[in-house]
C-alpha cells in the first residue's frame, strides 16, 4: 500500500481530491421540536443528486475561517457539510445552557437534514471538544438517520478528568469565553489572579462577570442526578455506531478518547459497531494535528498527517459504501513519542503489555530532585521511613500552563519545580536500553495526612540527559472522594489509606541514558483547585490549614507505580 503523510493513501477519486464545486447557503433556519429555530451554514456539492450529510454543531461560531475550510473541503469531496450554532449561541434562538439541550436538538437537526431533497438520508456527526461530547449525548437519543461519528478530543463524564468535586479553576475562563451569544475576548484578563480567588463559588465575579452555569456546577460536588444529562460513558451498550476517535497525548481531555474507544469495542451492541471503532492518537494538544512542535519538543516530520484525507476515506466507507480497504486496516494508530513514529496496533491497551510495578523507595528524604527517592522493581523488604512534606494551600505547587483554558499543559520542563521541598521525586537510574511505555499509567499510593482532607498528585516524567524533565502524563485524587465521586468521606488524621491515581495515558520511548521519574505533590495549580485541607464545603470555604502529608513504602504499604512496558 502507498502512504501519504504516514496515513493510508486514498484509493478512490473522491478522497484523492475534490471533484465538486461548492454551493453555500448561510443562516438556514432549522426548526426544533419546541418551535425555536437553530441557524446553520450549509456547504453543498454543486451537482445534481443526493449526498450524505456531515453535521457539526458548535458554541464557537459556525461562521469562521475553520468552518469555511472544513465546510468547503468535505463538500468538494461529495458531502453536504452543515455547521450549526447550538441553541442560544451565535445566530440560533433560545438560551445557551451548556450540554443540557444538545441531545434533543441534535436528534431534531439530524432528522431534518435527512429529509432534505439533496440528502441521501445518511448523516454523520463531526467535531471536537464540546462538539465531541454532544455527539455522544445525541447518539443516546438514537436518531434513526445517524450512521457514524467522528469525535475529536472529547470530554469525559463529569469528574473523570477533574475528580475534585469542583469545576477546574480554568473552566471559569471557558464560561467567560462563552458568556452571551458570541465569543468573548478573554486574553487580557489576569486569569492567574482570578484562579487564586476564594471562595470558588464567586470566581466568576473575580473575572468580572456573573455565570449561573459556573455556580450551578459548583453547587454539585458529588456525582448526583444533576450530572446525569451530561453522562454517556456508562451507556456504550446503547450506541450502535461506528466511531472514529481522535486525540493527542497532550490533549488536556485526553483520558476520554482511549476510554471511549475501548468502551465501544467492549460494549457496543452489535459486532458491526464493535468492529467499526478506529483510534488515532498523535503527539498533539487539544488542537489536534496542528504542528510538529509542542513547547520545546519537536516530534519530527511525521507528527502532522493527512487527517482530513483519512476522515474522507472513513466516511466514504461508512456513508457511501465504498470498499476502500479501511475496514480491514488495524483499528488503532498511535504516534510513539521518543521514537517519533506512527505504529498500527490491534487493540487498546496493547495485548502484549507487560504491566510492571516500580516501587517507591527512599531513606525518608525523597523531597525534591536532590533527595534520595528511587523507583525500583524490587519491593521494600523492611520498613523504610516515610517521605514527609508540608502542603500549604497558600503556596501551591505550580502546574505549568498558559493561563487560558484552550490548552492546559504540555511537554513542559519541570526541573525547576522539582527543586521544591513539597515535591517528592522518585527516579530510576539512567536506563541501559530504550524502554517503551505505551498505555494507561496508574499509581497505587499509601499515604496519610494530618488533615481530614487533602490531595495527592502524581506526574510521570522523562528525564533527559541534559536535565530537561519532560512531563508525559499526570493525575490526582482528592482524599474525600477516594471511595468514588458519589459521596464524600473525610480521613482520620494519621491513618494510612490506599489511594489509586489514574495518570491517564502516554506512548513514550524512554531512550537509553534517560531516567523514568515520578513526582508526587499535593497541588497542581491552576490545573486543579487547591484543597484547603479543612474538609469544609469546597465551593464556599476560604479557611486554609497546612497539612503534613506522608508517603509510605513498606512491606505492608508498598506504594508503587504501574507502567505499561511494551517489549521490543
Amino acid at each position: 500500500m502507498a502512504w501519504v503523510g504516514d496515513m493510508p493513501a486514498p484509493s478512490d477519486r473522491s478522497a484523492a481530491g475534490g471533484v465538486y464545486s461548492v454551493r453555500h447557503h448561510f443562516n438556514v433556519r432549522i426548526p426544533m421540536r419546541d418551535g425555536i429555530t437553530l441557524s446553520a451554514d450549509i456547504y453543498r456539492p454543486d451537482a445534481p443528486g443526493r449526498f450524505p450529510v456531515v453535521l457539526a454543531r458548535t458554541p464557537y461560531n459556525k461562521n469562521s475561517q475553520r468552518a469555511w475550510h472544513y465546510g468547503n473541503f468535505f463538500a468538494k469531496h461529495g458531502y453536504v457539510f452543515v455547521w450549526m450554532d447550538v441553541r442560544g449561541r451565535g445566530d440560533s434562538e433560545g438560551e445557551f445552557v451548556p450540554y443540557r439541550n444538545d441531545a434533543r436538538d441534535g436528534y431534531d437537526a439530524i432528522e431534518w437534514l435527512a429529509r432534505q431533497p439533496w440528502s441521501t438520508g445518511d448523516v454523520a456527526t463531526w467535531g471536537g471538544s464540546y462538539l465531541g461530547r454532544i455527539q455522544w449525548l445525541t447518539a443516546l437519543e438514537k436518531p434513526p438517520h445517524l450512521k457514524a461519528m467522528i469525535v475529536h478530543v472529547t470530554p469525559s463524564d463529569p469528574y473523570v478528568e477533574w475528580p475534585t468535586g469542583t469545576p477546574g479553576p480554568m473552566h471559569v475562563c471557558w464560561n467567560r469565553m462563552t458568556d452571551g451569544r458570541v465569543l468573548q475576548y478573554v486574553d487580557k484578563i489576569d486569569w492567574m489572579k482570578v484562579y487564586e480567588h476564594l471562595p470558588l463559588l464567586t470566581m466568576d465575579e473575580a473575572a468580572g462577570f456573573a455565570s449561573r452555569h459556573w455556580r450551578e456546577d459548583c453547587a454539585h460536588p458529588t456525582l448526583d442526578e444533576w450530572w446525569e444529562p451530561l453522562r454517556y460513558q456508562h451507556r456504550f451498550h446503547e450506541i450502535d455506531l461506528p466511531v472514529l476517535h481522535v486525540s493527542g497525548w497532550y490533549d488536556d481531555e485526553q483520558i476520554g478518547t482511549p476510554l471511549n474507544f475501548a468502551g465501544m469495542v467492549r460494549h457496543a451492541p452489535s459486532e458491526r459497531a464493535r468492529r467499526g471503532q478506529k483510534l488515532i492518537m498523535g503527539p498533539w494538544g487539544h488542537r489536534v494535528n496542528e504542528s510538529r512542535k509542542l513547547g520545546e519538543v519537536d516530534f519530527g516530520p511525521e507528527a502532522v498527517i493527512d487527517l482530513d484525507g483519512y476522515e474522507v476515506r472513513w466516511l466514504d466507507y461508512w456513508l457511501k459504501g465504498i470498499d476502500n480497504g479501511i475496514g480491514e486496516e488495524p483499528p488503532v494508530r498511535l504516534f510513539i513519542m521518543g521514537a517519533n513514529r506512527w505504529r498500527d496496533e490491534h487493540e487498546w491497551p496493547l495485548a502484549r503489555t507487560k504491566w510492571t510495578k516500580f516501587y517507591l523507595r527512599s531513606g525518608g528524604r525523597a523531597n525534591s530532585r536532590f533527595g534520595d527517592g528511587v523507583l525500583s522493581t524490587e519491593p521494600p523488604a523492611t520498613d523504610e521511613p516515610p517521605d514527609v512534606y508540608l502542603y500549604d494551600p497558600a503556596r501551591p505547587v505550580p502546574f505549568i500552563t498558559d493561563p487560558l483554558s484552550s490548552q492546559i499543559g504540555g511537554p513542559d520542563d519541570y526541573s525547576a519545580i522539582e527543586t521544591r521541598g513539597d515535591v517528592l521525586v522518585y527516579s530510576t537510574p539512567p536506563l541501559e536500553r530504550d524502554v517503551e511505555v505505551t498505555g494507561p499509567v496508574k499509581l497505587v499510593l499509601y499515604a496519610s495526612s494530618s488533615a481530614v482532607d487533602t490531595d495527592f498528585m502524581a506526574k510521570l516524567v522523562d528525564v533527559h540527559p541534559n536535565g530537561f524533565c519532560q512531563r508525559l502524563c499526570d493525575g490526582m485524587v482528592r482524599a474525600r472522594f477516594r471511595e468514588g465521586m458519589h459521596k464524600e468521606v473525610l480521613m482520620e488524621p494519621g491513618k494510612v489509606y490506599r489511594f489509586e491515581i489514574d495518570l491517564w495515558n502516554t506512548a513514550q520511548v524512554f531512550k537509553a541514558g534517560h531516567r523514568i521519574r515520578l513526582e508526587i505533590a499535593s497541588s497542581a495549580f491552576p490545573k486543579y483547585d487547591r484543597n484547603l485541607n479543612t474538609g469544609e464545603p469546597l465551593a464556599t470555604s476560604t479557611r486554609m490549614v497546612v497539612a503534613e502529608n506522608r508517603v509510605w513504602h513498606t512491606p505492608a504499604w508498598p506504594s508503587h507505580l504501574i507502567l505499561p512496558i511494551i517489549p521490543e
